[in-house]
């Protein structure tokens, strides 16, 4: 089996709450793993005696679909190799502090970006999978997308034109969900800055291979 499908395979076998994990692949020779790290240099991977070493976290860079895309230029060179699970951890509970409504939660992740951001590609995930048919109708108008089996959609944002909702529409959106007791997190899994139409609508991300 390829080494991208044995990496979806473990991630699958993660805990739902997961945070981080580490995971290493086990080739040849030292030179293989030279070639296997120089391939996946945005995991910032470490090498060592025909090891390549790397994690990846569900919530900041390194995103799992990093490590996808260097394992399937790693696969594509045929270096071969066996992936392997070191090890991975869950979310810490929050305990005795308030509820944060996803509005609110979204308002703190639009704080963190630079000033001139332009374009983002979100998460929404949901505490549970009876809320996904009301909550994609609560946030229809961000166009949400599924891209797994999680109970989580997926969507743009444009803060001045292009693909994506505006963020007093995205804002609007979860104020319905917070309204109607719907809990989850919202995150922001990309952004870019100053982007400039040309010859097209806005800017397109290619995620595992599709574009979002």
């Amino acid at each position: 089996m390829a080494l991208a499908d044995d990496f979806r395979a473990l991630l699958e076998e993660l805990p739902k709450d997961w945070e981080e994990a580490s995971f290493l692949v086990r080739l040849a020779d030292g030179d293989h793993a030279r070639r296997a790290a120089a391939l996946t240099l945005s995991l910032n991977p470490g090498h060592h005696d025909g090891v390549v070493r790397f994690r990846v976290s569900r919530r900041a860079n390194p995103l799992p679909e990093l490590a996808l895309r260097g394992l399937r230029r790693i696969d594509a060179a045929r270096l071969g190799g066996e992936l392997a699970l070191v090890s991975s951890t869950v979310s810490a509970p929050m305990r005795g502090a308030a509820r944060t409504s996803l509005a609110e939660a979204w308002d703190v992740e639009v704080a963190a970006l630079p000033p001139d951001w332009s374009d983002v590609y979100a998460e929404l995930e949901l505490r549970s999978t009876d809320n996904l048919e009301q909550g994609a109708l609560l946030a229809a108008p961000i166009n949400p997308a599924r891209v797994d089996e999680r109970a989580a959609f997926r969507f743009r944002c444009a803060r001045k034109f292009g693909y994506g909702a505006a963020p007093g529409m995205v804002r609007r959106c979860l104020e319905r969900l917070d309204g109607a007791d719907i809990r989850g997190e919202v995150h922001i899994l990309r952004a870019l800055s100053d982007t400039k139409p040309w010859a097209t609508q806005g800017p397109v991300w290619y995620v595992d291979g599709r574009p979002v």
